[in-house]
């Protein structure tokens, strides 16, 4: 469940990339099922330390509501998504924004940062705090999550009934770091 990198410089590669970075761009190098990144400035993490990263498969679920000037439009309402490592559901993530593991442990966020997603279609890429904390395992000492990697799951535009529901696939990869 957990990914071992082979060089503190690898890690450092994840977390920090260049500070100006206004895109995601995916670096030459791969260890492993770790993809490696240029974070953009908005959602870096300095000092913290990888604990878990996990890939998303699910949804981001819309509402139709009411938008500007009472016209309908779809609005996020949750996340429904399968923690996958190594291929084997590990856990999951919904709304909160929350994620738990099989162990017990979970955490909820809160965004403090975001940065676009490397296409139209892609919801941001997040950088959150932990608020809250449940149970006792692998993310019990997790203070910042991360989304990264994006595909998918945004829906725009206007919607026909207030009331109906639409979802967007989508895929992602959340890595949850620690202070120190």
């Amino acid at each position: 469940m957990f990914i071992k990198l082979a060089a503190p410089a690898l890690l450092l590669a994840v977390l920090i990339g260049p500070a100006g970075a206004a895109e995601p761009e995916p670096a030459e190098a791969q260890r492993g099922q770790l993809k490696l990144y240029t974070l953009p400035a908005a959602i870096l993490a300095l000092g913290e330390t990888v604990v878990l990263s996990v890939h998303a498969e699910g949804a981001q679920v819309y509402e139709c509501k009411a938008g500007a000037e009472g016209k309908l439009a779809w609005a996020f309402r949750e996340p429904v998504a399968t923690l996958l490592a190594e291929g084997k559901t590990v856990g999951r993530h919904y709304a909160g924004p929350n994620w738990e593991l099989a162990d017990g442990s979970a955490v909820a966020g809160k965004a403090i940062g975001n940065a676009p997603g490397a296409t139209a279609a892609d919801i941001p890429w997040l950088k959150l705090d932990v608020a809250s904390r449940r149970g006792s395992g692998v993310l019990t000492p997790v203070t910042t999550v991360q989304r990264i990697n994006t595909h998918g799951g945004k829906l725009d535009g206007a919607c026909d009934k207030a009331g109906e529901f639409k979802s967007a696939p989508y895929s992602a990869d959340y890595v949850f770091l620690k202070k120190g």
